[in-house]
């Protein structure tokens, strides 16, 4: 398997990750384990990094999506090099780093993460097109 293709398979684990640290979270609440285990009918305050642990999630999943078309793009059209290898393993590293970031609130620090990780992702799919 190329570097990027396990790249993307480790990404689509950072986001079990994410599911983890946002459960661990919201079982740290008053209501904890009794309202995460329920139908969760009724909507609750989940505590400040119990929301920012849901929202860097949330912001992984749409980030993943954007990440596996551009790697996907390159695997089927044959477009693989050292450069998309290094773009790979740079969003990789940024969306770990993204987690405890916006978790501890790490500003400006978060920003600089988040974008080296868009930023990876755009030049991964410019390679796709040219």
């Amino acid at each position: 398997m190329t570097a990027e293709l396990v790249a993307l398979v480790i990404a689509a684990f950072i986001q079990f990750l994410h599911i983890g640290v946002s459960g661990y979270f919201m079982n740290r609440t008053p209501e904890g384990q009794a309202w995460n285990m329920s139908p969760r009918d009724t909507p609750r305050d989940p505590g400040i990094k119990g929301g920012r642990a849901q929202r860097a999630g949330d912001n992984h999943q749409t980030a993943l999506l954007l990440f596996a078309v551009a790697i996907l793009t390159l695997a089927v059209s044959g477009q693989f090099n050292g450069w998309t290898a290094f773009l790979a393993w740079l969003y990789v590293i940024a969306r770990l780093l993204y987690i405890p970031a916006y978790v501890q609130g790490w500003s400006p620090l978060r920003s600089i993460i988040w974008m080296l990780g868009s930023a990876a992702t755009a030049l991964l799919l410019l390679a796709a097109l040219f």
